[in-house]
């Protein structure tokens, strides 16, 4: 799909392009969603520059994410999608600065592109440059992943309390699983963390290669301290995933170690009851044997002794143990 955003009075208005439509000179922001090979030639026609293919957008080396090429700046970053679901995904989005114009490459939804098109939709600055829709674009996308990581935050603290002080109703359902959910839960904690993590390093190296451009575009001054600013927040969001990350990992360890006490207790349970219930086995096997020179087999109370002495063998290793508090 091919969308374009052309500035009517002090909104920025997105337009639909259809078939050999052609692209109005006035388009500040060209957005190709999952593009089809006509509307790639249609950009590329219309500015002069090659748009990338997906599989290229997909490549990990630096040179290939951020490079000039015919004057204009490509730039991919890895962005969060469906973050709020049971399975977020990472995707690849390419910016294209050509001129005033930026053009943007994506096969998913990122929900800073809603948000941002939303914005410009109610109100944007007279004179809008696709420069200024790509710093906007860029600020949106770090706000997004700090509020990822705050949600994260959230969701770590109740893991913690849910395995270190867990609430009567957790600690009742233990032995019914109540341990597997919260394994599944740090798996899908740490997966989200590593995926904004993985975001910030590609959205660092690409406001670095910015700042490096910065010069040779000749951008203002408070735009390169917009991006210093930038570029200070990825610093101290990627350290706040780091923080997060190790928080999961002693999460996990101490889980796998509290799932470990809990099992020794009940295998030192087992055992205490396997002494407690040897004697009066022991005594019940010799009263078995049903030899005729036992004098007890022939007395009137000889059923009730040997039941007695059973009680008693087993009551003694019992009260032992408690005495030396094993149980």
């Amino acid at each position: 799909m091919l969308s374009v955003f052309v500035q009517h009075g002090n909104t920025l208005e997105r337009q639909g392009i259809q078939g050999e439509a052609t692209l109005p000179e006035s388009a500040v922001w060209i957005d190709l969603i999952s593009p089809t090979q006509g509307e790639d030639k249609l950009v590329e026609k219309f500015l002069g520059i090659a748009v990338p293919t997906r599989e290229e957008m997909q490549e990990i080396e630096v040179s290939s994410r951020l490079y000039v090429e015919n004057g204009a700046r490509y730039m991919t970053a890895t962005l969060m999608c469906q973050s709020e679901t049971d399975t977020p995904r990472t995707t690849p989005v390419t910016f294209v600065l050509a001129g005033h114009r930026l053009v943007t490459v994506r096969y998913d939804d990122p929900k800073p592109f809603s948000l941002i098109s939303n914005k410009f939709g109610r109100y944007c600055p007279p004179n809008i440059t696709g420069q200024m829709v790509f710093m906007d674009l860029l600020d949106a996308v770090i706000d997004r992943s700090a509020d990822i990581l705050e949600r994260i935050g959230v969701d770590v603290d109740q893991l913690s309390h849910d395995i270190f002080e867990p609430p009567r109703s957790v600690r009742k359902q233990r032995g019914r699983g109540a341990y597997n959910t919260v394994l599944r839960t740090i798996g899908r904690t740490g997966d989200l963390t590593s995926k904004v993590r993985e975001s910030m390093v590609s959205v660092g190296r690409l406001l670095l290669f910015l700042a490096n451009e910065a010069e040779g575009m000749r951008w203002a001054k408070d735009v390169r301290a917009q991006l210093q600013s930038m570029q200070r927040d990825i610093v101290s969001l990627s350290d706040h995933s780091s923080y997060l990350t190790n928080k999961i990992t002693f999460l996990l360890d101490a889980l796998l170690g509290v799932v470990s006490l809990e099992q020794n207790d009940i295998i030192k349970l087992f055992s205490v009851m396997a002494v407690v219930l040897m004697p009066p086995t022991l005594i019940a096997s010799i009263y078995g044997m049903n030899f005729d020179l036992m004098p007890e087999l022939h007395w009137h109370l000889g059923y009730p002794f040997a039941i007695f002495l059973m009680i008693v063998a087993g009551a003694l290793p019992y009260f032992f143990f408690k005495w030396k508090r094993w149980l």
